[in-house]
């Protein structure tokens, strides 16, 4: 059998045109000689849609536009991802996340999601009911093992066991000839080549060819690579679609494969960067922006946020301020024009200094003979909000912010200041991999100059600031919360598996657990690590645990 694969980018809620772009895909696939088509998990969706499920016209609205995808589907069948509901009579969760088999203006079979993944940025125990049961469909001399996304993960590559079933394993005790998987598996580093190791075993086990189809695009924090596959028997590559773009490809699952069909291999800078560029076009974009504005301090964060957007959305469409106090050193603003200059996006200086003047005149009677502090450092952090947030509404830009996952981390940034923006594109980037990013980017030529990412980090809030000042070295900070925060190991684990300094340790766990209330308030950010900040790592503010 000839599978047409399409591997589409949705828009949660738009169900016309998520349906306009199904069709399209189901032409193409037409075109190409296929005999069953399949697109991804909530295609005609969009994943997660999360509470708009509850919206009482949502779900209505959904199985209008399957009926329209029904009444425009001919002879060559389509498995369509969308959202069922549950009889009104009906005890448990009210939806079914839904597979439909369409055929000539009816829909012939529907699949009801079995295995519903509650953890991390999953949370479909909140709204779905699973299926009871796991049946083949029977179509034209074929038994297809039609299952959604989390049915076909294995325990051996989930963290630990979840399941008391085995939707792979019931199907196959029923007979089937392929296995088809229609999903929405959203990208953390190293996650492709991982999902493949796991494919292909499922295949091998099962003794039949697997075709899966994954969608791609942004939606909010989550960044979907696709990578749509397909396998034959053995677990060999019969195709592997582009990954981070849409794409239709026709496979005829009968034939062999062969390690010429596999996935080009990709470095982690690589994956992260076409993952960091999609997530912002498609969060700018879907939201209604085509142009962004950024602060340029001159420094790694800042270039590094420049030249994605810039790629992402057109270096004309981007607009850079630098903003110099008494405390910027020279190489800041000229790293910053550079930096602009190599990019070809608009940078303007608008100097800080007499504003912050002001502020800290108009203050003084309040604060007295108070010395200065930190108060004083973050009056200019948050002086540059202002100007930025001005920028943005006066030209209708998503303003982007600039920090780092470590500085996120332990709370190296100024609420209403550097924190102000639209979306945290490199929010869930460790300092080091932002080295590592910046420097693949400058592989071919010179685009973030070699001096900022050279230079030693600074705030210059202050004379002569280093970030080393208050923060422990990078490379030291990043192992120790990738271990806290990816691993979530506790303290003393830390300690004495690893052995980092305890006092250090100790340190990084409580700036961390002290600054979730600053990360409550952060702009959404881009994930691409197992374990980011915001909807995948849910942390009470109001706690005293501490391990």
């Amino acid at each position: 059998m000839k599978i047409g694969i399409a591997q589409l980018n949705a828009v949660v809620g738009d169900f016309p045109g998520n349906a306009k772009r199904i069709m399209a895909a189901y032409r193409e696939c037409l075109e190409k000689g296929a005999e069953l088509v399949i697109v991804p998990e909530m295609a005609l969706v969009g994943y997660p849609p999360r509470d708009l499920l509850f919206k009482s016209q949502f779900v209505p609205k959904c199985l209008q536009a399957l009926d329209y995808l029904a009444d425009e589907t001919g002879d060559v069948p389509m498995l369509v991802g969308y959202v069922d509901q549950c009889d009104s009579d009906s005890i448990g969760k009210p939806f079914r996340n839904a597979a439909a088999f369409l055929h000539k203006g009816k829909v012939l079979h529907k699949i009801w999601k079995t295995l519903l993944p509650t953890y991390d940025v999953f949370d479909e125990h909140r709204y779905f009911e699973p299926s009871e049961s796991c049946d083949p469909i029977e179509w034209r001399g074929h038994r297809l093992g039609v299952t959604i996304c989390e049915d076909i993960w294995t325990e051996n590559y989930l963290h630990r066991p979840l399941y008391d079933r085995d939707p792979v394993e019931e199907l196959s005790a029923k007979g089937i000839d392929m296995i088809l998987n229609l999903s929405a598996s959203p990208f953390s580093i190293g996650k492709p080549g991982r999902r493949l190791e796991m494919l292909s075993r499922v295949a091998q086990e099962a003794d039949v060819p697997l075709v899966y189809c994954n969608c791609i695009g942004g939606n909010d924090q989550l960044i979907f690579d696709g990578n749509s596959l397909a396998l034959d028997s053995k677990g060999n590559p019969l195709v592997a679609l582009t990954a981070f773009e849409e794409e239709c490809v026709v496979v005829d699952v009968s034939l062999s494969g062969n390690a010429e069909n596999l996935p080009t291999e990709t470095s982690p800078e690589e994956e992260s960067h076409k993952a960091l560029v999609l997530g912002l076009r498609d969060y700018a974009h879907k939201c209604g922006f085509t142009k962004a504005c950024i602060g340029l301090s001159g420094g790694i964060d800042s270039a590094l946020t420049a030249a994605l957007a810039c790629e992402a959305l057109g270096a004309e469409n981007v607009h850079g301020l630098t903003m110099p106090s008494e405390f910027s050193s020279g190489g800041s603003v000229d790293h910053s024009i550079e930096l602009a200059k190599n990019l070809g996006m608009q940078c303007d200086t608008v100097p800080i200094g007499k504003t912050f003047d002001e502020v800290k005149a108009a203050m003084a009677p309040v604060f007295g003979d108070l010395p200065e502090d930190v108060t004083e450092e973050n009056m200019q952090a948050r002086i540059r909000g202002v100007f930025l947030m001005s920028l943005s509404n006066k030209t209708g830009r998503l303003l982007l912010t600039t920090g780092n996952k470590s500085e996120l981390a332990v709370g190296y940034c100024t609420m209403y200041g550097d924190m102000c923006g639209g979306l945290a594109v490199i929010s869930d980037l460790p300092k080091m991999q932002v080295y590592a990013l910046s420097r693949w980017i400058n592989r071919e030529r010179e685009i973030i100059p070699w001096d900022t990412i050279e230079k030693p980090p600074s705030a210059e809030l202050r004379p002569d600031q280093k970030d080393q000042d208050t923060l422990p070295p990078y490379e030291i900070l990043d192992a120790i919360l990738e271990l806290y925060v990816e691993k979530q190991l506790s303290g003393d684990e830390i300690i004495k598996e690893h052995g980092f300094d305890e006092n250090l340790v100790r340190w990084v766990q409580r700036r961390v657990d002290l600054n979730e209330w600053k990360r409550y308030q952060a702009a959404p950010g881009l994930r691409v690590t197992s374990k980011a900040f915001g909807m995948g790592r849910r942390m009470p503010i109001v706690q005293r645990f501490t391990d």
